[in-house]
């Protein structure tokens, strides 16, 4: 899809754009600004609960089988109800579906925070991941439908460093309110900052036309992804405790395949199918979700291990854990910035591979932890630099999926790659912590050899990346008249 962004509006809707765009430049920016803080507090509760992770189950007394679960819970349901979360920004007002999600979202937070047992925290994690499913892509509809060529590249490269640097900052807040307050605090902040996003869209963000020429949806679709989602994982995070032949692994995992088999035979026929299959095979959307899925997998799964290895065998403190990752989200920050000008120069293939070259490099520094106490120089400049490279990816793929889309499925193009983002959180810390097993399992473990393997793991994954990457991706650039950020 070689045209421009500004000129691919498509099925006659070049001459309507949306309300929003219609109000002044500042008016477009102040939304961008509103719609990426609700995205920021939607990415952050995928990585706050990390360094919350030891005080949580010590609290409610969770088994290590269940405690990657208040993680997965939230991105294995944020993965699976995104795609009709986008479809319904297609069909619906937009503005509408992304103030349903907001509220289920805060709501569900609350929930969190008062939970009294690993069953009420691991049930308000679903359904705060259901809330976020329908705002996300809602909200990068919005975005995509209301800024235009060079203005577009620029609004998706900061929803891009959202995505990136949210991760960071989650871990560094969750530390701080975990040592402070307490961990259920990690859940009540959302409160205030989605009261204040919920105050902002309405009074910023007009009512926008919805797409009735989209059609029905399709719930069985919906329900066939999220459950042959929820079995793959279940059986990945079980092989971390039980291992790889117990029933509860691999009985999943071939029910899960079996449902994904099922969910394409049902996109084929259906007569409003929630994702048309040409629309998945496109090279931009290949390309920007396995870029999404790599980097978002081996982020979140980096966070995991780093955050338990520095609690559970290097003895820091919540609130230590938190600062140490300071460096990290700054490293990001200057990363994303670099690698979004570099984009606008060089194109997608260069970065991805410089990106997966320097995660690999900073996973490999990892995978050689020795379980010093004084773990901040094994841990930290690791972690800085293969974070840095996966804040490229970030980059990469949401220019590379969004590119050239038209109004009328930005909705869907935004549910797909949101989707490979949580699917790749829930898959890399299902992976590491099967590699991992007993490591991850309690406060008091001393094992250092799981961390290592699941390290060098990560480290292998981001160099199979690097080397597909220049297959897999456009040979161009993003369509702009200067770089993705204007200073």
């Amino acid at each position: 899809m070689g045209h421009s962004p500004a000129a691919s509006h498509g099925h006659g809707h070049t001459q309507t754009p949306p309300d929003a765009e219609r109000s002044g430049s500042g008016v477009r920016w102040s939304v961008l600004v509103v719609l990426c803080l609700a995205q920021f507090m939607v990415i952050l509760d995928v990585t706050v609960a990390n360094v919350a992770l030891p005080s949580i189950g010590a609290d409610l007394r969770l088994s290590p089988a269940t405690i990657p679960w208040v993680v997965s819970a939230y991105t294995l349901v944020f993965g699976g109800f995104l795609l009709l979360g986008g479809r319904l920004s297609d069909i619906f007002d937009r503005r509408a579906v992304f103030l349903a999600g907001l509220a289920v979202f805060t709501i569900a937070s609350v929930a969190c925070g008062l939970a009294a047992n690993g069953g009420m925290l691991i049930v308000s994690r679903l359904v705060q991941g259901a809330g976020a499913a329908f705002l996300s892509p809602a909200a990068l509809s919005i975005i995509t439908t209301t800024f235009h060529g060079a203005d577009r590249n620029k609004a998706l490269g900061a929803w891009a460093a959202v995505g990136g640097t949210g991760s960071a900052i989650g871990v560094l807040v969750g530390g701080a309110l975990t040592s402070g307050p307490g961990w259920e605090w990690a859940f009540f902040i959302n409160v205030p900052v989605g009261v204040a996003v919920l105050a902002a869209t309405l009074r910023l963000l007009p009512r926008s036309a919805g797409r009735g020429t989209q059609g029905g949806i399709d719930w069985l679709g919906a329900v066939l992804m999220t459950t042959a989602t929820a079995a793959v994982i279940y059986g990945l995070i079980t092989a971390g405790h039980a291992g790889w032949s117990a029933p509860g692994t691999y009985l999943p995992i071939i029910v899960g395949v079996v449902l994904a088999v099922a969910f394409v035979l049902v996109e084929r026929s259906a007569a409003k199918p929630l994702v048309p299959l040409g629309v998945v095979g496109k090279r931009t959307v290949v390309s920007g979700g396995v870029s999404m899925l790599a980097g978002a997998g081996l982020l979140i799964a980096g966070f995991f291990l780093c955050s338990l290895y520095l609690q559970n065998v290097a003895g820091f403190s919540a609130m230590q854990t938190g600062l140490t990752f300071l460096p990290v989200a700054l490293g990001m920050v200057v990363a994303v910035h670099l690698c979004a000008h570099g984009l606008a120069h060089a194109g997608w293939r260069p970065i991805a591979v410089i990106g997966m070259v320097l995660a690999a490099g900073g996973f490999f520094w990892l995978s050689r932890i020795s379980g010093d106490p004084s773990a901040l120089g094994e841990v930290l400049p690791g972690f800085v630099i293969a974070a840095a490279g996966l804040a490229c990816m970030f980059i990469v793929a949401t220019t590379s999926a969004m590119h050239g889309v038209d109004h009328a499925e930005a909705g869907l193009h935004s549910g797909l790659i949101n989707t490979y983002h949580e699917f790749g959180a829930s898959l890399g810390i299902a992976l590491v912590a099967a590699i991992a097993g007993a490591s991850v399992g309690g406060a008091h473990t001393t094992t250092l050899t799981g961390f290592q393997d699941a390290f060098l793991a990560c480290a292998i994954v981001a160099i199979i990346v690097a080397v597909i990457a220049p297959v897999l991706l456009p040979a161009g650039k993003p369509d702009s008249d200067g770089p993705i950020f204007a200073h």
